[in-house]
C-alpha cells in the first residue's frame, strides 16, 4: 500500500514539474523560431544584394561563370577571415561537431552568425541547421538561465534543439520523431511521452512562431501519385538504397577532403580554396546547384523534361559541393542540400522508369540521401513524406527505408573524426 501511495506522489510531482516547465519550454520555442527567422531573413537580404543589386549595378549577369566563381571565392575568403581573426572564430567547425550537447559561450554567437549568414547568402551548399541550433542554444542558455535559474542547462539545450527543429520544418512532428530515439534510450522514471512532453512543447511553439512570421524553410511540392502498385513499391525499395549508397560516396570523399583542406592549417587559406572550388562547381552545375537547395529543389521540380544525364550531373555536382563546403570549414548543415541531391537523383531515376510516379522516385531518393547524411530513419522518413505531401507513399517509404538503412548502418557519419559503427548516435545536421 505504501508503494502505491509513493508511486502516486511521484506521479503527481512529475505532472507538476512538467506543467511548471511548460512556460520556459514555450519561451524557448518562440525565441528559437524568432532567431531562425532573423538569421534566414538576414541571409536572404544579403543574397539579394550580392546576387541581384550588386551585379546589376556593375552591369554583370549574376548567372555568368565569372560572377559565380568570384562570389563564392570571396565568400570563402570572408568566412575564413572570420574564423581566423574575429573573436569566437565562428565556433567549432561543423565538420567536427554533432548536435549541440552543451551550449557555446555567448561570445561565440556573433562570429558564428556572421559566418553562417555569409555562407547562406554567398551560395555555399550548406543549410542553416547546425549553426542555428548552436546559436539558439548559446542565447537561450543565458536567457532562460537568468529567468528560470532552476532549469538545468542540459534540459535547456535539449528543448532548444527541439524548438529549433520544429521551427526549421514548420511542425513539431520532426522534433518528436528525432527525440523519440534519443529520450527513449535514456534511463529514468516516466513514460516515453513524459520525456517527450517538454521537447514537444518547445517544438510546437517554435513551429507556430516560424509559421506566423515566415513559414517553413522546406516548402517543396511534388505531384501526388494517382495510385501506387507493386512495381512502384519495388522501385522505391531499389531507388532508396541506391540513393543512400550515392550519398555514402560523398561521405567517404568528405573524410579525405577534410584532411586535405586542413593540411593548410590556416582557415583563411583552406576556406578560400574551398570557395574557389565551389565556384568552379557552380560554373559546371549552374545556379541550381548553389545555396542550401530548398528553393532550388522547387525550381528543379517545376522544370519538366530534363534528361537523365542533366539530372545526374546536377546530383553529382551538388554532392561534390556539399562535400567541399562541409570539408573546407564553412558553417552549416547537410539536410537541405541532401534534399536537393535526392530530388535530382530521384528525377534522374524517374527518367529511366517514367512509369513510376514522380512522388515515388523523388521521395525514395530523398529518403536515401537524408538517411546517409543524417543517419536517422525517422527524420529521413518525415522529410521524404513532407516534400511529397502524398500520404499514399507513406507505407511504401516505410518499406523502402529498410534496405536503405542496411546500406548506411555501419558506414561512417559525415564527421571528420568518425570511424563508423555509430548507428545509434544523434543525427548530424
Amino acid at each position: 500500500m505504501s508503494d502505491t501511495s509513493s508511486d502516486g506522489v511521484l506521479a503527481q510531482r512529475r505532472v507538476r514539474t512538467l506543467a511548471a516547465l511548460t512556460v520556459p519550454a514555450i519561451l524557448i520555442g518562440v525565441v528559437s523560431g524568432l532567431i531562425l527567422f532573423g538569421l534566414d531573413e538576414a541571409a536572404h537580404l544579403l543574397q539579394l544584394l550580392l546576387w541581384e543589386d550588386l551585379p546589376g549595378a556593375v552591369g554583370m549577369d549574376p548567372e555568368s561563370g565569372w560572377w559565380i566563381f568570384g562570389m563564392l571565392t570571396l565568400t570563402g575568403a570572408a568566412v575564413g577571415l572570420i574564423a581566423r581573426y574575429v573573436p569566437g572564430h565562428a565556433g567549432p567547425d561543423s565538420a567536427e561537431s554533432e548536435l549541440a550537447e552543451s551550449a557555446l559561450p555567448i561570445g561565440v554567437v556573433p562570429s558564428l552568425a556572421a559566418a553562417a549568414v555569409l555562407g547562406l547568402a554567398g551560395g555555399v551548399s550548406l543549410g542553416p541547421e547546425n549553426p542555428i541550433i548552436a546559436i539558439n542554444a548559446a542565447v537561450l542558455t543565458v536567457l532562460v538561465g537568468r529567468l528560470f535559474p532552476k532549469v538545468p542547462g542540459k534540459l535547456i539545450v535539449g528543448m532548444t534543439i527541439a524548438g529549433t527543429v520544429g521551427a526549421l520544418f514548420g511542425t513539431p512532428v520532426a522534433a518528436a520523431l528525432l527525440f523519440t530515439g534519443i529520450v527513449g534510450s535514456t534511463a529514468g522514471a516516466g513514460a516515453l511521452f513524459d520525456k517527450l512532453f517538454l521537447p514537444l512543447v518547445a517544438a510546437g511553439a517554435g513551429a507556430v512562431t516560424m509559421n506566423l512570421v515566415g513559414g517553413t524553410l522546406l516548402d517543396i511540392t511534388v505531384p501526388a501519385a494517382e495510385n501506387v502498385n507493386g512495381w512502384d513499391i519495388l522501385a522505391a525499395m531499389i531507388i532508396a538504397p541506391l540513393a543512400a549508397a550515392f550519398g555514402l560516396l560523398g561521405i567517404f570523399a568528405f573524410r579525405w577532403a577534410h584532411r586535405m583542406f586542413h593540411r593548410l592549417q590556416n582557415p583563411v587559406l583552406f576556406t578560400t580554396l574551398g570557395g574557389a572550388l565551389l565556384g568552379l562547381l557552380g560554373v559546371i552545375g549552374g545556379p541550381l546547384t548553389l545555396f542550401k537547395g530548398a528553393e532550388e529543389s522547387s525550381k528543379l521540380l517545376s522544370t519538366p523534361g530534363e534528361s537523365f544525364g542533366t539530372l545526374l550531373l546536377l546530383a553529382v555536382v551538388k554532392l561534390c559541393a556539399l562535400v567541399t563546403a562541409a570539408a573546407a570549414g564553412f558553417r552549416g548543415g547537410r539536410i537541405f542540400p541532401s534534399v536537393f541531391i535526392g530530388v535530382a537523383f530521384g528525377l534522374a531515376a524517374g527518367a529511366l522508369v517514367p512509369e513510376v510516379p514522380v512522388s515515388v522516385v523523388v521521395s525514395a531518393a530523398v529518403l536515401g540521401l537524408v538517411l546517409a547524411a543524417a543517419r536517422d530513419g525517422w527524420l529521413a522518413l518525415f522529410i521524404a513524406v513532407v516534400i511529397t505531401g502524398d500520404v499514399s507513399v507513406t507505407a511504401l517509404l516505410c518499406l523502402a527505408v529498410l534496405p536503405a538503412w542496411l546500406v548506411v548502418t555501419n558506414a561512417p557519419h559525415m564527421l571528420a573524426d568518425d570511424d563508423g559503427g555509430r548507428g545509434s548516435a544523434a543525427p548530424k545536421t
